[in-house]
């Protein structure tokens, strides 16, 4: 037989330009995570691989303010842990109940439908956020076995208010499950004091870590559900019942955990915890109000009300007569700062400003507001 050559290109070593990640995601890792991520491989059913395991589950723990026994890091972007909530607890015909106030709102209901939930949905236009009467409203129409809500809109900026929303759940005997993708890590989340029942993140924005693993965590109540479902998990790989037999006593193979991204997590906890939660939520909060305060003194409003706004990711209103696809561009090129769109019904109309972990300084809104000013007409 004779050897095929044609795609044995030549390529020139890896270099990559030094971005400024001010989008909504992926953020700019921290240094300390990632020579992490360089360090050495260990098997994933070593001693010290089962003692990071054991590290990483108490660490999200204290990021999400939880006690769940069932915290780990899923083996995939955020999207897959994201999948494996509803995976693990969609049985056909539960009634799963979305709201729907951006884009990842509409991904959760296409994701529940195709674990066979009989999906409903409740609306806000992009930006709002549900209020304990809207939702109220809502399980008493539908009264599904699972609401499920975004904490932080990675679309539109917003962020949801969950006191009392748990209640709400009790009351119509339905699972709470939160996407705080944009949330964990800067934003105020108290998943146990708040009722939350499922929840999930990832790990490349206020975690400061590259993308390919997200945080799950399942409290009593959905753990309850999983094990007494009628049909397996449609999902081999994110079947948290096998999985668990990992993550816990057994330590059993199930798949070969992704090891320096684990390392690499690690690390981005660790910062977490040395900074602690309360500085970390301020520090966010703070470099956001300095951010919006500088937009002000532009003449350029923000899209959310302040009440509602995430200080993680702020959505920008574009001027009038302003082409925004040109200005990230300009922004790009020129300033090698990259900042996102709009997109859906807020195309053309704002920008995605992510302030996330390890970004989430002064001197980076500085810089980006002085680039703003360089490149608005």
């Amino acid at each position: 037989m004779q050897l095929n050559n044609t795609h044995r290109i030549q390529t020139d070593q890896l270099d990559v330009p030094p971005r400024l990640l001010l989008g909504p995601g992926p953020s700019n890792a921290h240094p300390r995570v990632l020579q992490a991520l360089s360090m050495r491989q260990v098997g994933h059913l070593d001693p010290k691989f089962i003692e990071l395991m054991n590290e990483n589950q108490e660490l999200l723990r204290y990021a999400w303010q939880t006690d769940n026994q069932f915290t780990i890091p899923v083996s995939g972007t955020g999207s897959a842990a994201m999948e494996a909530s509803l995976a693990n607890t969609v049985e056909p015909g539960d009634v799963v109940l979305v709201g729907v106030n951006g884009y990842f709102g509409l991904r959760l209901v296409d994701m529940a439908g195709r674990y066979g939930g009989d999906v409903r949905q409740i609306e806000k236009p992009w930006g709002e956020v549900f209020s304990l009467d809207d939702l109220r409203a809502g399980l008493e129409q539908h009264r599904p076995a699972i609401l499920a809500l975004v904490h932080a809109e990675t679309s539109t900026g917003a962020r949801q208010p969950l006191e009392g929303v748990a209640d709400l759940c009790r009351e119509f005997n339905c699972l709470l499950l939160i996407d705080t993708v944009t949330s964990l890590g800067g934003v105020p989340l108290f998943l146990d004091e708040w009722g939350v029942d499922i929840a999930y993140s990832g790990s490349q924005k206020c975690l400061s870590c590259p993308p390919g693993i997200a945080p799950l965590t399942l409290g009593p109540r959905a753990v309850e559900k999983l094990n007494n479902r009628q049909t397996p998990v449609a999902n081999w790989y994110l079947d948290m019942s096998l999985l668990s037999k990992y993550w816990g006593n057994e330590r059993t193979y199930h798949h070969t955990a992704p090891i320096n991204m684990n390392y690499a997590l690690r690390e981005a906890l660790r910062l977490v915890a040395e900074e602690g939660l309360e500085a970390r939520w301020a520090r966010h909060q703070a470099n956001a109000e300095l951010f919006w305060e500088g937009l002000a003194e532009m003449g350029i409003e923000c899209h959310v009300p302040h009440e509602y706004r995430l200080p993680s990711l702020t959505t920008v209103r574009v001027p009038d007569g302003v082409d925004a696809k040109a200005v990230a561009g300009r922004l790009l090129r020129e300033y090698n700062i990259e900042i996102a769109g709009g997109f859906g019904p807020l195309a053309g109309q704002i920008w995605r400003v992510g302030l996330m972990g390890f970004n989430s300084r002064p001197e980076n809104v500085m810089l980006l507001l002085a680039a703003l000013k360089e490149v608005l007409p």
